[in-house]
């Protein structure tokens, strides 16, 4: 199919309306849109810079807590080794009494290295379910943001669609104007002669 053509009235000259309109329009569209793109583009970037920046955070806060843990029960450990030597110490020397003392004691230490570790594994736990919130975003954000791409790519494309032919419209439109300026001027120039 060929395609159509507009006769200047002043040069005679056939001018394709595919060079002379549709494409500076397309041209136009291409820009606006690779600049929207460009825009995204960025946006994307900076929400995944940050969502390194927290993944960064939260991995540094779980070492810390492992570190503090790993720590606690060391301190632990010695404590009630500790304990174990005072009570066979006392028991070698027959002080019952503060032999049930020291184990009363090493009763609270346990409870307490116990309390600790609960903390430490709820510590743990909630480390580990911001991880995967975190996760849970980061993916829900990059859906996102691909809907929002391919939205906007149809509507490009639509806007494009309508505006070529509109113009199109304008320029059949213009060209029929013109043909029947030209037909009225034959006639009056008939009448004359």
């Amino acid at each position: 199919m060929s395609e159509p053509t507009i006769i200047c009235p002043s040069c005679k000259t056939e001018i394709r309306l595919t060079e002379s309109l549709a494409a500076p329009l397309l041209a136009t569209v291409r820009e606006d849109y690779e600049a929207r793109l460009a825009r995204k583009d960025e946006a994307v970037a900076e929400r995944e810079a940050q969502l390194r920046k927290r993944e960064q955070a939260v991995a540094e806060a779980r070492q810390g807590i492992e570190d503090q843990v790993e720590v606690r029960i060391q301190d632990e450990r010695k404590k009630i080794a500790q304990a174990e030597a005072r009570k066979a110490r006392l028991a070698l020397a027959g002080d019952l009494d503060e032999k049930i003392r020291e184990l009363t004691e090493l009763q609270e230490v346990l409870k307490e290295r116990d309390r600790k570790l609960a903390e430490a594994q709820q510590a743990q736990a909630d480390l580990i379910r911001k991880q995967r919130e975190l996760d849970d975003a980061r993916r829900e954000l990059e859906l996102t943001v691909e809907k929002k791409v391919q939205a906007g790519l149809e509507a490009t494309r639509e806007q494009t669609r309508v505006e070529t032919e509109d113009r199109m419209r304008q320029a059949v439109a213009q060209r029929e104007q013109t043909i029947q300026s030209m037909q009225r001027q034959i006639e009056d120039l008939k009448r004359k002669a």
